[in-house]
């Protein structure tokens, strides 16, 4: 196995397309085929599932992937100061459930370290994409929830994928609302109270199974319900329909702006928010900036 091989597989999986591929290494299909399965039968794993509408990886592929990428990423590190002699940036990445406190926290840690010796990236995704993205090595980190009803699904999940959850945040449940919202002056709201607004939950995709929600209670039996892929659409109906969300209730009005309150929900529901890494993973110094920053929300929650 060379590392032109792990360049050629992780290009491939990029593209999901060996002619794509082909042209953005400047080899021929053949070639690269040809290197591709010499490394399948060498690792001994079917890395893509071929066919006519295209290449994808496979579930062992995709774990494959992923270490090829850390290998490429460190070789590059090691040959721009070692061998090129020049100063490379390190990278951070990290992956989110819609939060905009972990967004803030990551915005923080930038203008701390600035952009000039690292480059950064943020995903603010779907459940499962987090868990993936972390499992993977495209994020160092993610942040996620745990509550009495997901905690032993997806705490199997992590132990399938050698990931770490590691609590920072106790919280009671909140319903989050527009300021205008004719509920948003009680200082407590039942479920019953909520009934005539639509609650607003974030689309989970393929992966839409009550233990990937990202909002509490959700089997629930909700009189309306809408899905929104975004936080910036879910702020829009918040306002524009009354609508509301469930969550842990911390505010940040320098990102999502004044228009928007938290108000205790009646329930004894309650919920953890921490960070996963891999199990083998040591976390870098501006990783443990991020976590020291997501740290400071406690005294809020």
């Amino acid at each position: 196995m060379t590392l032109i091989q792990l360049k050629y597989a992780v290009t491939v999986a990029g593209e999901n397309s060996l002619n794509d591929a082909s042209k953005k290494l400047y080899i021929s299909q053949p070639s690269l085929t040809a290197s591709i399965h010499q490394l399948e039968d060498e690792i001994g794993l079917e890395l893509f599932i071929r066919s006519k509408s295209g290449i994808k990886l496979t579930p062992e592929g995709a774990e494959f992937i992923g270490y090829a990428r850390q290998v490429l990423e460190q070789y590059a590190l090691i040959d721009a100061k070692y061998i090129q002699k020049k100063d490379a940036k390190k990278k951070f990445s990290v992956s989110m459930q819609h939060y905009t406190f972990a967004v803030n926290a990551f915005v923080q840690v930038v203008k701390r370290f600035g952009m000039d010796e690292y480059e950064f990236a943020v995903y603010e995704t779907k459940t499962y994409d987090v868990i993936q993205n972390v499992k993977n090595y495209k994020s160092e980190l993610g942040v996620i929830y745990l509550n009495d009803f997901n905690r032993e699904v997806l705490e199997k999940l992590f132990k399938h994928d050698e990931i770490v959850f590691t609590p920072l945040l106790e919280c009671k449940i909140y319903v989050y609302l527009a300021k205008s919202n004719p509920l948003a002056a009680k200082a407590e709201i039942t479920m019953e109270d909520l009934q005539d607004y639509p609650c607003l939950a974030f689309d989970q995709g393929d992966h839409n199974s009550f233990y990937f929600a990202e909002e509490v209670l959700s089997t629930w039996n909700y009189r309306q319900l809408i899905h929104a892929s975004d936080r910036a659409t879910l702020l829009n109906l918040m306002k524009g329909l009354n609508g509301y969300t469930l969550c842990c209730g911390i505010i940040c009005e320098e990102l999502n702006g004044s228009d928007y309150c938290s108000v205790p929900l009646k329930s004894n529901e309650k919920m953890t928010i921490g960070y996963i890494a891999r199990r083998d993973a040591i976390i870098s110094s501006i990783g443990k900036e991020y976590i020291a920053e997501l740290s400071k929300y406690k005294a809020l929650s």
